[in-house]
């Protein structure tokens, strides 16, 4: 397989890379290694679908490595009977940069396709940008002109989809959204990530063109026309109808975002208010059963004590009536 102009990775393989890391490597140094499949179609390479391959590694000495390779060909061999048109194409690590022994791994994977494309898929990536960087492996002269070499060059990447993935992409999307951050400032965070990345291809360009200029990098038509194209793009800034037409746009929206805020915070201090008054009928109604209560234990009270005084008044009338009896009868008996 020659070198690829281009090397396109789906969905379905980031997603797969980032649940591989996640299972095996998460809190860790360690890296994961996995094979890529899919297909070769004039220059141009799809990677379509992906499996996990245990592999190890000592961090201290890096030439000690392990590659189930015989995993690899099992696992393979089950792929190849689900899909025959999905092949071996190389093999991917999550890096997040090259590592010494990685010319020896792509050597194994040589056995099974003739030039395998390496491609770093960056899991927690801090920049902006797509989290791939495809390699292939050329032949160059060392420094005595006569023995060669296998070193790794970098072939641009992109990340690509299928129609139905991108279906899938969308419902995943959809029910992963943070539901707390409001529509306007999930907007205002995208057109902030674009500008950033804006900012990025600028800065390339800028530099492109400064190598250029010194002699460093010989001229490409093709990449001035389309650094003239991206120019005569851009908008007359300077023009006063422009000027006035985007003062008044952004006053608009300004406007609208002032009254969006106001309207929130007077329903938030109207939520308030209303917490606060169904906190005082609470309270009330609290301290309402609480006098019922106190009255109704007053009373119970009041009647044991009524009780235990009528008791005691007819105890002792009870008393004063056997007292008048005995001496009725003491009478009685003098008498005789």
């Amino acid at each position: 397989m020659s070198s690829p102009s281009i090397v396109t990775v789906h969905p379905l393989v980031l997603l797969s890379t980032v649940d591989h890391f996640y299972r095996v490597a998460k809190d860790t140094n360690k890296r994961v290694v996995g094979v890529l499949l899919g297909e070769v179609s004039k220059g141009k390479i799809d990677i379509t679908n992906s499996y996990a391959v245990p592999f190890e590694e000592d961090p201290k000495t890096p030439s000690i490595w392990f590659l189930d390779h015989n995993f690899h060909e099992n696992m393979f061999a089950m792929f190849k009977k689900v899909s025959a048109n999905e092949n071996v194409v190389g093999w991917y690590s999550t890096g997040p940069k090259i590592r010494p022994n990685d010319l020896d791994i792509n050597e194994v994977f040589r056995r099974y396709v003739p030039n395998p494309v390496f491609v770093i898929i960056d899991v927690q990536p801090t920049e902006l940008g797509i989290p791939t960087k495809a390699y292939v492996t050329v032949e160059e002269l060392k420094e005595d002109g006569k023995t060669k070499k296998l070193e790794f060059k970098h072939v641009p990447s992109e990340i690509g989809a299928f129609e139905a993935e991108e279906v899938g992409v969308e419902h995943l999307l959809r029910d992963i959204k943070d539901t707390t951050i409001s529509t306007l400032a999930s907007s205002i965070h995208e057109k902030l990530l674009s500008l950033r990345s804006l900012r990025t291809h600028l800065e390339e360009m800028r530099d492109y063109l400064v190598k250029v200029v010194d002699g460093k990098l010989p001229v490409n038509q093709q990449i001035l026309s389309q650094v003239q194209d991206i120019f005569n793009l851009l908008p007359g800034v300077t023009d006063p109808d422009v000027i006035r037409s985007m003062s008044v746009k952004t006053n608009d929206m300004m406007v609208v975002i002032y009254l969006a805020s106001l309207v929130r915070s007077v329903i938030a201090l109207h939520n308030l208010i209303n917490n606060k008054l169904a906190n005082r009928e609470q309270e009330k109604r609290a301290e309402g059963i609480g006098k019922k209560i106190e009255k109704k234990e007053r009373e119970a009270a009041d009647k044991t004590k009524e009780k235990e005084g009528a008791d005691k008044t007819k105890e002792g009338a009870d008393k004063t009536k056997e007292g008048a009896d005995k001496t009725k009868d003491d009478k009685t008996k003098e008498k005789k």
